[in-house]
């Protein structure tokens, strides 16, 4: 699957400078021929990060509020029930929720150039069940990793764009959550993986992401990974993660537009294990229950705002469900996403 998205990126590069290289005879680029994010299709769906560039001088804050809800186990893709997980485990998952709240900044020094900046705040609740039929919760919450990136424009013409992203991401969230549990005896212990709230190492994200528009509709394309580059502090890593998004927006008038997404999505497995966490206590503690294969759908709304006081204000909401779940192990999988935003972009 790893290879497949190699080979997407190498097609969509071929193509969009193939179209480049086609247009080359035309005369030089108008700003009625530009690519243009001020429409209420401008924008991708908020859920997508680093879809577009900014003209020179350009700034925009945004904030994203991000729910996620998983629930029922399970394996490869076929559901599992909480005797799957006890033939191995003493305590099975039984859901989980994570919300995020997501403060981003944009800035353009140049026409070619985008800088980006991206952090988060995470909360984390999950439901356990221990073998004996015992119920219980853990919760985690605080700071995630932060990331810095480099947007920059490959072409902008014919109503076409070509960007490339390049970032760091920053070990600023936290590894070592803990919780108290029914067999801790009243104590905080190291709480799983998906408890955490950061990754522990240095990570470098790359994407490549292509735009065109007509009259009435919007569309895109964008291939993206996040690397985590080096073992964290407790001898691990976090799978590296592999995205290839497509959508397709709608203009409903002068401010709104409606959009459809389709993603696919490849996710490794955790490398390396923690000293701390006891992988036949819970399924969640098992590197080997990690990682996994998905394809996303997605519906959303934008609304741009195009006069007055707060024009450059835009409003968005997606609601994203699987389409297909193939899961290394036994885990939770994933039932909803649902993501709110606002966006304000100056000069």
């Amino acid at each position: 699957m790893k290879y497949f998205f190699i080979a997407m990126l190498c097609v969509a590069t071929t193509i969009t400078f193939a179209q480049h290289e086609h247009h080359d005879h035309e005369d030089h680029q108008s700003n009625s021929n530009l690519w243009s994010s001020d429409r209420p299709d401008g924008h991708a769906p908020i859920s997508i990060m680093a879809d577009h560039t900014h003209h020179k001088g350009g700034f925009m804050i945004s904030y994203r509020y991000m729910t996620m809800d998983m629930r029922q186990l399970r394996q490869s893709t076929e559901d599992a029930t909480n005797m799957n997980a006890f033939a191995d485990y003493m305590v099975a998952p039984q859901n989980m929720t994570m919300n995020m709240h997501m403060l981003g900044g944009m800035y353009a020094p140049s026409d070619k150039l985008t800088l980006m900046v991206m952090a988060n705040y995470i909360e984390n609740d999950m439901g356990l069940q221990m073998m004996t039929g015992v119920d219980f919760d853990t919760s985690s919450g605080g700071l995630g990793d932060v990331s810095v990136s480099a947007l920059y424009s490959l072409f902008n013409k014919n109503r076409k764009s070509l960007h490339a992203e390049l970032g760091v991401s920053f070990p600023t969230g936290s590894i070592e959550e803990k919780d108290v549990t029914p067999m801790s005896s009243g104590t905080d212990v190291q709480l799983p993986y998906p408890m955490q709230t950061g990754t522990g190492s240095f990570g470098t994200k790359l994407g490549l992401t292509y735009l065109g528009q007509c009259d009435n509709f919007s569309w895109g394309h964008q291939l993206n990974a996040k690397i985590n580059i080096n073992d964290n502090d407790q001898d691990y890593k976090f799978g590296n993660r592999y995205s290839f998004n497509n959508w397709l927006a709608a203009k409903a008038g002068d401010n709104l537009s409606v959009s459809l997404r389709l993603e696919g999505l490849l996710v490794d497995e955790i490398d390396g294990a923690s000293s701390d966490l006891n992988p036949m206590m819970v399924t969640t503690a098992d590197t080997a229950n990690s990682g996994g294969t998905y394809i996303n759908s997605g519906i959303g709304l934008n609304y741009l705002v195009t006069n007055g006081g707060l024009k450059g204000l835009r409003f968005a909401a997606e609601c994203a469900t699987p389409l297909y779940q193939d899961l290394n192990g036994i885990q939770l999988k994933q039932n909803y996403n649902l993501t709110f935003g606002l966006q304000y972009a100056f000069h």
